[in-house]
């Protein structure tokens, strides 16, 4: 077993010393599931970048606002917290109609909200099923459906950005890895890779660059069960070859990078962010 904890510490949180670059000042995000984990990760790095953000939440007000003031601290003075079930049309609608009204346009979506709702297949409900597929998936297409439009009734602006605007969706690793007892998140995130690689064929003449990012193994609270102890890092470090857990950071940056002009020319592609998780470590001793 690779890096064995053999005492009840456990590694130290991965911070990268180098600071975030303002590449994406003056720009307007909206980062959906933003109250934390990913979300919250991505919208703090986003607000280092120099964006305006808007921090979307379903529930959870306090710790959606304690996001907006960790953004004003990265010295970000234009962002807000807004409401909404992204599976809901009527909401997506109003929550960029806010945007629109605070901000003027949106040049960047990173579509993070997502959940899990996990169960044997045969003891899986369909309310289980749709409120997964729901939020995960069809909340994804409606905001980038919502976003698109206003990518194309602006166009380019030349002094914000080479695009028209930037969409990054939140997929996982298991869009790749089959996952027992997860069918409809599995299910939600193969989607996802679907949609964004369509999505991206179609508005790339208009100047809109589509892509993903597939994060592994990251500490946040949703799988706070595989990494919380000793015994459980250890078995996690067996499936990532790095031999360590990421952190909502390392997904921050990712999307940083994806929503600059730095990547411009990067356009329907799934970035994996897992530490080397889809390389299959399993078979490392077993090919």
């Amino acid at each position: 077993m690779r890096g064995i904890l053999k005492d009840q510490e456990l590694p130290e949180v991965h911070m990268p010393s180098k600071p975030i670059e303002k590449v994406l000042k003056g720009q307007k995000a909206l980062v959906t599931g933003a109250d934390s984990g990913i979300g919250r990760g991505v919208a703090i790095a986003l607000g280092h970048a120099g964006a305006d953000v808007v921090v979307n939440y379903h529930k959870g007000e306090e710790a959606a606002e304690e996001v907006v003031e960790a953004i004003k601290q990265t010295g970000c003075k234009n962002v807000f917290a807004h409401q909404a079930d992204v599976s809901q049309e009527d909401q997506v609608i109003a929550m960029y109609e806010k945007m629109f009204q605070e901000f003027g346009t949106i040049d960047i979506l990173v579509s993070n909200a997502g959940l899990q709702q996990d169960a044997p297949l045969e003891e899986m409900t369909l309310a289980k099923w749709n409120l997964v597929i729901g939020v995960n998936l069809t909340g994804q297409f409606l905001c980038c459906r919502e976003a698109v439009k206003e990518f194309k009734r602006r166009g380019v602006n030349k002094e914000v950005s080479c695009a028209a605007g930037k969409l990054i969706c939140m997929s996982s690793v298991h869009q790749e890895i089959p996952w027992a007892g997860h069918v409809n998140y599995a299910a939600s995130k193969g989607g996802i890779k679907m949609l964004m690689e369509s999505i991206s064929q179609e508005v790339a003449p208009h100047r809109i660059r589509v892509n993903s990012i597939a994060p592994g193994a990251i500490k946040t609270p949703i799988n706070k069960e595989a990494w919380d102890t000793p015994e459980a890092y250890n078995q996690l470090m067996e499936l990532i070859p790095y031999n360590r857990i990421g952190e909502p950071d390392d997904i921050g940056r990712a999307a940083v990078w994806l929503a600059s002009d730095d990547s411009d020319y990067v356009n329907g592609i799934t970035l994996f962010v897992d530490g080397g998780m889809t390389l299959y470590p399993g078979f490392t001793q077993n090919g």
